[in-house]
């Protein structure tokens, strides 16, 4: 168990997410790294916010792909993550992303909402949207399967 893991293990899943909400405990690395943030959750949502820059281009000048993905990964995970008893946890199993539409800086800040469809005792699915913040058009969609874990194990 990942020092992460095990500070959340005490937690519900949504009582651990909200206390990154509200910041009394730090997010994951990747929210750094990539530049977004965890702003709101309910059962079966998660809702994440970032800035496209420059530092997530891709060579030919526009935001690499692996920046979508990864924040919808982001959402769909933690919307499942919502639904789980303390103790429980998910893995990505399976991630589909369809990109619609171009991200570069000045496509502003960008939201991506994930909801949960099904969680079950062992697999969960969800799917999300990626949207521009200031106009509300989809920029990519997705969905995934995760496994739902014991954290102990």
């Amino acid at each position: 168990m990942t020092p992460l893991s095990a500070r959340s293990a005490s937690l519900t899943g949504l009582e651990h997410l909200q206390s990154i909400v509200d910041g009394t405990v730090p997010p994951a690395p990747i929210s750094q790294t990539m530049g977004f943030d965890l702003v709101e959750v309910a059962p079966g949502r998660a809702l994440f916010a970032g800035t496209p820059t420059a530092a997530v281009y891709n060579p030919i000048g526009s935001v690499h792909g692996g920046f979508a993905a990864t924040l919808l990964d982001s959402a769909m995970g933690c919307s499942v993550q919502t639904e789980l008893p303390a103790g429980v946890g998910y893995a990505t199993l399976e991630l589909s992303v369809n990109l619609v539409r171009g991200i570069t800086a000045e496509t502003g800040r960008v939201l991506c909402e994930g909801r949960t469809i099904h969680v079950g005792r062992r697999a969960a699915t969800a799917e999300a949207r990626l949207t521009q913040e200031a106009t509300g058009k989809l920029l990519a969609h997705g969905t995934t399967t995760c496994l739902v874990t014991d954290l102990s194990a």
